[in-house]
């Protein structure tokens, strides 16, 4: 979950990592004397059709001599600084886009910041509204941009949106039941599914390092009229792992780190099971009909919304045909196309400036086209997206690419990964102990949070380890390249009654491969991390009703990672890790058919985990390639 604090402080550490302190104060003051030099500051409480008023603070144009379109961006990280002499040090999705010069505002949600009202969480749709109490993030976007166009001066009457993360939900919601001046939006690493594979839950597993760090900040009771925020609850460690493991079970968290300040926390853990709670939340049955141009924007690496860009994608896709529907997938982490250059993550390099290229060549065409008919941003391509290993933009009709072909890599023993379904009978096993009292750590090294470099993150910690199983091909003699979402399909037992497992895609470096310059990781052998994903076990048949495993036998247990584009070079190895902890990227399953947030310490057991590779039951990773 994007969120100010925690964004800013990955952007900055980026930026700093290229520019003296010196040079970004001297580019900060540039841009704020910019910016009040062009645009006059003003701030409304708009009312909604309900009477409740959402603050709005509105950066406008000194230049009268033509009328601007409006970009509104609405965010629950609060809209400051507040004041109307007080400004901003950057407007817009970027540099580029405020010096193109545009209407821009920016609103607290509901109950958020200073607007009136009540905040809820990934505030679900009504889908049937009989009178003016029936609201949602919908309603509240129509009613805000027609004050907008009937009330701001010098406006064009055609307005944008743009979000990272929950600004971004807000940016995907704008476009159901639009108004007719929205012409465009950018839901930019939207949330789209809070239980299968968005932020705090992936398929069923908790997200705990992501979840713990973002509501002990956000979650805490904050002021925004007083400028007054509730302190974290502090680590007192820079070590994520043993901090956790200290903190013990999910039903320790309110009492020890909480102290029952964080209502969402107890929504977030009871809810355990894909109930009404979270499908009332996801958006895919409300994007029919879409108006604006949509350009949705992800990052192949991004550790919070990997799950949300592609889907919203598709259900535009198959909902509104006929609507100018765009995808921007990069080499990014959570917002990383924002800010930066983006030409490198962790230890891997990209060869180019990606997110400078995003920003001025794909992000600004889109929105000058659709709100001034400038340019030829109407020659965007639909798909238009970075392949990593190669290293390049590739511009597509569709994602993923119409001539992918399914390749299953089965599989087999001494660790061999073929896609030559192995001979064995379908007795044919591998097995390691997994002990939730001691995890496979998610990094190499102490985290104190969710750390972005993980997406990229060398495994040969984990390789050596006895709790994950490790498959790998032989040396590639061409590129192989995939193009699309991952599925998983195990066979697999347990001595257990519940248990989870990770599975995750690597690439292998030759072992004489070069560091690049300035690279002082020894990059020769580095297994990079190119996509996991855990699933909850009990979870096999259905996310909303549980089965518990019988212990010793073989179950299937199926599911799909998220896309990626990426090519394995010639000379690399393709890897596969399977293990049942990843810690504390996700919490630990007590490896008992229980409700794990009831779990005490004591529940939490070793249990042995077979994965069967012969027969019908061979497990296998199935992919999606493309020459």
């Amino acid at each position: 979950m994007f969120r100010g604090w925690r964004v800013a402080c990955f952007l900055v550490a980026a930026i700093a990592a290229a520019q003296p302190p010196a040079n970004q104060q001297q580019q900060r003051n540039e841009r704020l004397e910019f910016i009040r030099a062009n645009y006059t500051k003003t701030e409304f409480q708009i009312p909604m059709r309900d009477g409740v008023r959402l603050f709005t603070s509105i950066y406008a144009p000194k230049d009268k001599s033509q009328p601007f379109p409006i970009m509104l961006l609405r965010t629950p990280y609060w809209v400051g600084p507040y004041g109307e002499d007080n400004y901003r040090d950057n407007l817009g999705p970027s540099e580029k886009m405020a010096r193109e010069m545009f209407i821009f505002v920016y609103q607290d949600v509901r109950g958020r910041g200073r607007s009136e009202g009540t905040f809820v969480h990934v505030r679900p749709i009504v889908p049937v509204k009989r009178g003016p109490r029936d609201i949602d993030e919908a309603t509240d976007t129509y009613d805000t941009i027609d004050w907008l166009v009937k009330n701001i001066p010098n406006n064009n009457g055609r307005v944008g949106m743009w979000g990272i993360s929950y600004p971004g939900f807000y940016a995907a919601m704008g476009a159901i039941d639009s108004h007719p001046a929205l012409k465009a939006t950018s839901p930019q690493a939207p949330v789209y599914d809070w239980f299968v594979g968005d932020d705090f839950h992936h398929n069923g597993v908790v997200f705990l390092a992501h979840a713990f760090g973002f509501f002990n900040s956000f979650g805490r009771a904050s002021n925004a009229w007083t400028n007054e925020r509730k302190t974290p609850s502090p680590m007192g460690t820079p070590d994520g792992y043993q901090f956790h493991l200290d903190t013990g079970a999910l039903a320790n968290y309110d009492e020890k780190q909480f102290k029952g300040e964080v209502a969402f926390w107890k929504e977030l853990i009871e809810n355990d099971t894909l109930n009404e709670f979270w499908k009332s939340r996801v958006m895919a049955p409300y994007l029919k009909n879409v108006k604006p141009a949509v350009m949705t924007v992800g990052g192949w690496f991004d550790a919070e919304d990997v799950y949300g860009p592609v889907h919203i994608y598709h259900e535009i896709e198959k909902q509104s045909p006929g609507a100018t529907n765009m995808l921007v997938e990069g080499p990014w982490v959570h917002g990383g196309w924002s800010r930066g250059d983006g030409d490198r993550l962790h230890h891997v390099r990209f060869d180019s400036k990606t997110s400078l290229f995003f920003r001025e060549n794909i992000e600004c065409p889109f929105f000058l086209y659709h709100l001034k008919g400038k340019g030829d941003g109407d020659k965007l391509p639909e798909a238009y997206v970075f392949n990593t290993g190669r290293n390049e933009w590739r511009k597509l009709d569709a994602w993923p690419p119409k001539n992918t072909a399914a390749r299953t890599f089965f599989f087999g023993p001494a660790g061999k990964l073929s896609d030559a379904k192995p001979a064995e009978g379908g007795d044919a096993f591998d097995e390691y102990i997994s002990d939730p009292n001691k995890p496979v750590p998610f990094f190499n090294s102490p985290v104190g949070g969710m750390t972005y470099d993980y997406m990229v993150e060398d495994q040969r910690f984990a390789t050596s380890r006895t709790d994950v199983l490790t498959y790998q091909t032989e040396v590639l003699d061409r590129d192989f390249t995939i193009a699309g979402p991952l599925k998983a399909t195990l066979f697999v037992s347990t001595t257990g009654t519940d248990s989870d497992f990770v599975v995750k895609l690597i690439d292998v470096y030759p072992g004489d491969f070069q560091n690049p310059e300035g690279e002082n990781y020894p990059m020769g052998g580095y297994q990079q991390l190119v996509r996991g994903e855990p699933f909850r076990g009990k979870f096999r048949n259905s996310f909303d009703k549980p089965e518990p495993f019988t212990p010793g036998k073989v179950e299937k247990v199926e599911f799909t990672l998220p896309d990626l584009f990426h090519t394995f070079r010639a000379g690399h190895r393709i890897m596969v890790h399977v293990q049942s902890t990843w810690y504390p990227l996700g919490d630990r399953n007590p490896q008992k058919f229980m409700k794990i947030s009831d779990a005490k310490g004591s529940d939490f057991q070793k249990a042995t985990q077979r994965v069967y590779r012969g027969g019908a039951a061979t497990s296998a990773l199935t992919v999606m390639t493309v020459e």
